[in-house]
């Protein structure tokens, strides 16, 4: 029984110390793709070249960040990051050849790190922007689930150079659909197969060593 017992407890400190409860999924998107239907400035600032989505169920928060061609700010535009919390029934972009992006929360990030989902205010700090790169920690008690798990929630980026018209969107991540959260970071699949080859290892050399001698 202690030959089994510890080789899982092993298993259970090494698996501890992987971040088990953190979902993630990262989409890549080319750079200079911007939409056809696109007007506005062809600004690197608002090419999207990743998108991730992390969900942290320990801490119930989203972290949402995602890549630029080029520096954040550095040209007229803000992000829009749509999310479909089960009833996705927005689906406003048809007429640019998107009619797949669902949602029906909307978080409206600024160059200058103000955010907002619908009329709350994000708390300051929610948001950082360090050069082509920003990030946004979101409480999921303000994207309360309306059908979804949480780590099932659709999430679309998409930059913007103005809030009048949809040929002001200048780019979509994913493309014409929705990333979620639901599959662990091949980080975390590594550390579960790290744990499980060190509690198999621990049993065959527990199996191996030579009895002790009484002195």
């Amino acid at each position: 029984m202690k030959n089994f017992l510890m080789p899982a407890a092993l298993a259970l400190t090494v698996l501890s110390a992987s971040p088990v409860f953190g979902q993630s999924r990262t989409v890549p998107d080319p750079v200079g793709d911007f939409l056809p239907s696109y007007t506005g400035p062809l600004s690197p600032s608002l090419d999207v070249t990743s998108f991730t989505v992390n969900y942290d169920s320990a801490a119930s928060t989203f972290l949402l960040s995602a890549s630029l061609a080029g520096p954040v700010g550095s040209a007229p535009g803000f992000y829009v990051i749509g999310v479909n919390t089960g009833t996705g029934t927005i689906a406003p972009f048809a007429n640019i050849g998107e009619p797949n992006v669902r949602f029906n929360q909307a978080i409206v990030i600024q160059p200058s790190g103000a955010a907002n989902i619908g009329s709350t205010t994000l708390a300051t700090g929610s948001v950082t922007i360090n050069g082509n790169m920003f990030s946004a920690l979101i409480p999921l008690s303000l994207l309360p689930s309306t059908g979804f798990l949480p780590q099932d929630y659709g999430f679309n980026l998409w930059p913007r150079s103005g809030s009048g018209q949809n040929a002001q969107i200048a780019d979509f991540a994913p493309q014409n659909a929705t990333l979620a959260a639901g599959v662990p970071e091949p980080g975390t699949w590594a550390m579960m197969l790290v744990g499980f080859g060190a509690a198999g290892y621990s049993l065959r050399r527990r199996r191996t060593l030579p009895a002790m001698q009484p002195a």
